[in-house]
């Protein structure tokens, strides 16, 4: 790991006043799930015109294949290799839960320092402990929705977090899908935020839980997508209280999200703060729904696995900066980057170094179109240990290497196999081993992640 310094100096990348940032996390949303991407079934208007009107990154990758290392690897800039979290909650060594740490530096204590009001809506999923990790101890000034993993399964919980005080939701009941569903109470609570924080620079995640399983939406948000003929993929209740047809429920909820993204924009275009504001929007993994043995939205795109894998469909994701005085309207960039690139980034657009030792590399070069001053890493590393693993990926340059325990190492040359359907690794064998060896040494021991065979403790 290094230490990234911002690039603020340099009169080509330097920004004049601190921009707001909103980064919009959608929860296993597939890179092909939407229009400007290839989907032709799933409307996303609003999100299109931001790729439209911005910049869209067609090679950037999630900090993993499950939501919560992924989220942990966004918010303190170090790959799955070096993080404290690299697993979700019940597949650690001990059972025990792991969640970000006192020690942990996070996108919005940088932020916080350099003067910006810090807010998280939605999923956290950081905090299963309700301890240091919960987000009002790790730099954030305002907070609302589930720290926990489990309770953001459900779209009528019984309660949420306001900061650290559980807010019960008079009502609602998750087993009958009665009461406030809480899409629209994390976008409400997202616009009070923007409206109470305007004139001044602020930093907001706004982390949606659309669309994660359970599949449930209003009936009103589906009639745009009822009576097209499409075959009916019954849904079956259990753990997650899904609506009865699958197809129509998460088009609905994915353009519900859209719509109000559209909301969100025009409130800061009302406010007169879009032209100073940088608007990202990407997905934590790769998608969970869509069938890949029968596939009916192509949530792939191209790519091979989905939630879960280390091969392109579960680690790169859909990702669009906007921002309407910086970036070059309808732009496209192959530029490799990734989650733990974002910290580093935020800290070039406050004007500040970032305080800790990550792995991330920061892109606002690339935002402002000058490629020439972009760094580039050398190799992007991945770790992931459920019941397939323990599994590990590197990307370098035009080459990708997966790693399954105890099994050969594969390698594709995603410029010709983005699919990756030819390993390459016999007849390569150099470039086998040089990828190989970056798996090897590319992080430090976790006690309660290391690299094992495991199964999930009860």
């Amino acid at each position: 790991m290094s230490s990234c310094k911002s690039e603020t100096t340099n009169k080509n990348t330097k920004v004049a006043t601190k921009p707001n940032i909103i980064f919009i996390l959608a929860d296993d949303l597939g890179y092909g799930d939407l229009g400007f991407n290839g989907q032709d079934k799933i409307k996303t208007p609003n999100i299109d015109k931001l790729a439209a009107k911005g910049m869209v990154f067609t090679n950037h990758y999630t900090g993993s294949t499950v939501c919560g290392p992924s989220r942990a690897v966004l918010m303190t800039g170090k790959h799955t290799g070096h993080s404290t979290v690299r697993g979700n909650p019940r597949w650690t060594a001990s059972g025990t839960p792991v969640d970000l740490s006192e020690k942990d530096v996070t996108v919005a204590e940088e932020l916080k320092r350099a003067g910006y009001a810090t807010g998280i809506v939605g999923k956290w999923g950081l905090a299963e402990n309700l301890s240091d990790g919960v987000p009002n101890k790790q730099g954030f000034d305002y907070f609302y929705g589930f720290n926990q993993h489990s309770p953001a399964h459900h779209y009528y919980p019984k309660s949420v977090f306001e900061n650290e005080t559980r807010v019960a939701i008079e009502g609602n009941d998750p087993q009958n899908k009665k009461g406030e569903h809480i899409h629209y109470l994390i976008n409400e609570k997202a616009t009070d935020f923007i409206n109470n924080n305007h004139k001044k620079p602020f930093f907001l995640y706004l982390t949606y839980t659309i669309p994660h399983f359970e599949l449930t939406i209003l009936e009103e948000e589906k009639e745009q997508y009822k009576n097209l003929g499409w075959p009916k993929r019954k849904m079956i209740p259990g753990h997650y209280r899904h609506d009865e047809d699958g197809h129509i429920t998460y088009a609905a909820m994915v353009s519900t999200m859209d719509r109000h993204i559209g909301n969100l924009i025009e409130e800061l275009e009302n406010l007169g703060v879009a032209e100073n504001t940088l608007v990202i929007f990407s997905s934590d993994n790769g998608h969970e729904y869509d069938d890949l043995k029968n596939e009916f939205f192509n949530s792939n795109d191209d790519f091979k696995g989905h939630k879960r894998d280390l091969y392109e469909g579960g680690i790169h994701t859909p990702f669009v900066a906007y921002w309407p005085s910086k970036i070059k309207a309808g732009t496209k960039t192959n530029h490799i980057s990734s989650f733990w690139d974002f910290l580093p980034t935020a800290c070039e657009l406050a004007g500040i170094t970032p305080s800790d030792e990550i792995d991330g590399v920061s892109y606002l070069p690339t935002l402002l179109g000058n490629n020439e001053k972009q760094q580039k890493h050398d190799y992007l590393y991945w770790e992931f240990n459920e019941r397939q693993g323990p599994i590990q990926a590197v990307r370098k340059g035009k080459w990708k290497a997966v790693k399954f325990k105890d099994k050969p190492i594969e390698i594709y040359n995603l410029n010709q196999d983005i699919g990756e359907n030819n390993n390459l690794a016999n007849v390569n064998p150099n470039k086998a081993l040089e990828l190989l060896y970056l798996i090897n040494n590319s992080r430090t021991e976790h006690s309660e992640f290391p690299l094992v065979k495991k199964t999930q403790k009860q």
